[in-house]
């Protein structure tokens, strides 16, 4: 398997971890009426998780073989 199919595989897989992560009973888990740091609990999650997808994707694309 080539470099190149590998990184695919693990983009896609970050894809479906994305949409695991913004679906709705996971986002249901999140809204509850308090705050993290003056933050409503669901506002920072999606904000966390969309960071932590970003960094990954970025570590994949730029990860060497």
């Amino acid at each position: 398997m080539s470099e190149f199919e590998t990184r695919g595989q693990r983009l896609v897989a970050l894809c479906l971890l994305g949409f695991l992560l913004f679906n709705y009973p996971i986002l249901a888990l999140f809204n509850a009426p308090s705050t993290v740091l003056g933050i409503p609990v669901l506002y920072a999650y999606i904000f966390c998780a969309w960071a932590v997808l970003i960094g990954l994707m970025a570590w994949v694309v730029e990860m060497r073989g």
